[in-house]
């Protein structure tokens, strides 16, 4: 009991607070990406797209409290790994446990369940790139072994502390190179492996859909970037209005590219281009300035319209992963190298603008790298999955509808 009263006594209970608000925050993005997804596919392809994102918030959970909270804050294992027995089952993890990572007086728990909603989340940016294609045995597989070789290991050497990446000085407030860059590269590999679409598709099903969707991301999207500051403080606080101004800099940016391109005003384009601000504002969004997040966000919404566009016309990502998640990752990633200042984050590092040209190699290189391997561990993974169980939801079936022959269920029987 001492032991506990003595850890009771060094909780801060505000960022405690306060972190099991992003938490539940970042959790929220997880319903909200299902809805933002379900809208942009076919209405007999809905459920389906829905449930992959929902099923990653019980199965990823599983793996989290197994192996993958070791495998990414672990002791290390030379840099890239953590001991997968440490913290296996949650061993060596009690209520008198602290979070020794930063100064913010929170218990070990918390810190779990907040890099938990993150586990959760990435694997299932990468479903938009295969919609209407891939079985859901294979994709339940693929979740399990994409997060063991891909995502786990770019946490532990980017976010722990004796992490590779983390000790040679790269930064990555919240997730560009992790999360963005990794579920986008992954995204492109999934595409190009299971091919097109067997008919084009008819356009998005629900618009009020994708709206209710990007508005609970842009919601949640603060407990993303603002929380990965794990306490509350001027840094929090920035963090949390460069995230606004990205997304809301990107979205008119888009929305005046598309008027000027079609001459409406487009609602999926206003709202795509939103979440291209918050994916390219996430890796800098506590490292930047607020006059630089508002630049990122009009290049975000510039690039990544850009390969949107090119990737149409030569690959069939169905709801623009790569263009928009993985673009955005890696543009952010970059961008952070060049406007990072130590007047907004002491804690942080000098980018390109101040004259460290160091910094700004580092960053490039390590995203391109996390970019590289996310595609070629990606499709290894895809192919070696094919060779026991079908990963392409077959030709008849693409056309009929996936819902009822994977799921037997039907978003909206009176279709039938």
């Amino acid at each position: 009991m001492s032991h506990i009263a003595i850890a009771f006594h060094q909780i801060d209970v505000g960022n405690t607070a306060f972190m099991l608000l992003c938490t539940s925050l970042v959790m929220l993005m997880t319903p909200g990406l299902a809805f933002f997804y379900g809208g942009l596919v076919s209405r007999k392809d809905v459920l389906t797209i829905m449930f992959q994102s929902f099923v990653s918030m019980g199965w990823t959970a599983i793996l989290w409290f197994v192996v993958g909270y070791s495998l990414c804050f672990g002791p290390t294992i030379n840099g890239i790994i953590g001991d997968p027995s440490y913290y296996a089952f949650l061993n060596n993890v009690h209520p008198s446990t602290m979070y020794t990572g930063n100064s913010g007086g929170i218990p070990l728990i918390v810190h779990i369940g907040y890099q938990m909603m993150f586990a959760i989340i990435t694997p299932a940016l990468i479903t938009g790139a295969f919609a209407n294609r891939v079985t859901f045995r294979a994709y339940l597989i693929f979740l399990t072994l994409w997060l063991l070789f891909v995502y786990c290991p770019f946490v532990h050497m980017v976010w722990s502390p004796n992490g590779l990446f983390a000790r040679w000085g790269v930064l990555d407030f919240a997730g560009g190179i992790v999360v963005h860059a990794t579920a986008g590269f992954a995204a492109l590999a999934a595409a190009l492996y299971v091919g097109k679409r067997a008919i084009s598709s008819g356009g998005s099903h629900s618009v009020p859909f994708i709206a209710l969707g990007a508005g609970l991301l842009w919601f949640g999207w603060y407990g993303f970037n603002a929380g990965s500051e794990l306490q509350v403080n001027t840094v929090t606080v920035s963090a949390f209005f460069a995230t606004d101004i990205a997304a809301a800099t990107a979205a008119v940016t888009w929305l005046i590219i598309e008027y000027c391109h079609t001459k409406k005003p487009n609602f999926v384009g206003f709202l795509t281009g939103s979440i291209a601000g918050l994916a390219t504002i996430t890796p800098a969004a506590g490292y930047v300035s607020l006059q630089a997040a508002a630049l990122i966000g009009i290049i975000a919404s510039l690039v990544c319209y850009f390969m949107v566009g090119l990737m149409r016309k030569y690959l069939d990502d169905a709801l623009d992963v790569f263009g928009v998640h993985g673009m955005g990752g890696v543009v952010g990633s970059i961008l952070l190298g060049v406007f990072a200042t130590q007047l907004w984050n002491p804690a942080g590092a000098s980018g390109l603008l101040d004259g460290n040209v160091n910094f700004f190699f580092k960053q490039v290189v390590v995203v391109v790298f996390a970019s590289v391997w996310s595609f070629i561990v990606t499709y290894g993974i895809l192919w070696s999955i094919d060779r026991f169980t079908p990963v392409r939801v077959k030709r008849e079936y693409q056309i009929a509808g996936i819902d009822e022959e994977q799921l037997g269920e039907n978003a909206y029987p009176a279709d039938k």
